[in-house]
């Protein structure tokens, strides 16, 4: 059961939202938030699988509360769901470690599957945002491209082969499905590419396995 923690300082969101979350029978909303310091302060009692935070709320902002549960609960995953997409908010949000990113405009279903995906040790971005995010990337590609490619050099090649399936959305599970490894082995990898690119979270490695070209239009094949 994946637990979650919503916040949002509407009480008519935060009920469509719970309602939403409660037909999946494989999620459960454990605490409910009207603003960022009490998102924190039930994230810390109910150590939830994934933090569900609206962006814009009084008081603490679900971007300061994103930062304090990173910071506290680092197993904790976090989803920023908000009615704007701005390039300002999702690139913070992701500087933050946020796992997701999510419109309020968009399929209910990108809801759910984003709670599994974040839940999972992978990352989900709504379609709009996804594509805001690659053509803000596509802007000045060729310095990114080279700065990532050097973060990239000092992996292994079996890093740069996980790195490669982190950056097309894969899970851990699913990582280790294709690799015939157990999950705990790409865990470990995952922690040691995390560390190695200077990486907050999934989101900003996956962001350098495209810039580097390991993944996308320009993806070219992990060399021994």
């Amino acid at each position: 059961m994946i637990k979650v923690v919503l916040a949002d300082d509407e009480a008519f969101m935060r009920a469509g939202v719970a309602a939403i979350l409660g037909a999946d029978p494989g999620i459960e909303v454990v605490a409910e938030a009207a603003d960022g310091r009490e998102a924190v302060e039930q994230a810390l009692t109910a150590h939830p699988d994934v933090v569900l935070l609206d962006i814009r709320m009084p008081g603490l902002d679900g971007l300061g509360a994103a930062a304090e549960i990173r910071r506290l609960l680092p197993a904790t995953g976090v989803i920023m769901l908000t009615t704007f997409g701005e390039d300002e908010y999702i690139e913070r949000a992701l500087g933050l470690g946020a796992g997701g990113f999510l419109l309020k405009s968009g399929d209910p279903r990108e809801l759910l599957a984003g709670i599994h995906a974040v839940a999972d040790g992978a990352a989900f971005l709504s379609p709009k945002v996804a594509q805001r995010v690659i053509a803000r990337l596509s802007g000045g590609r060729f310095s990114r491209a080279a700065a990532a490619r050097e973060r990239i050099a000092g992996l292994t090649p079996r890093e740069r082969e996980v790195l490669t399936l982190l950056g097309s959305g894969l899970s851990n599970a699913d990582i280790a499905a294709k690799l015939f490894v157990v999950e705990g082995t790409v865990k470990a990898h995952v922690s040691t590419i995390l560390t190695r690119l200077g990486a907050k979270n999934r989101v900003q490695a996956a962001i350098t396995a495209y810039e580097a070209g390991l993944v996308g239009g320009d993806a070219e094949p992990a060399t021994p």
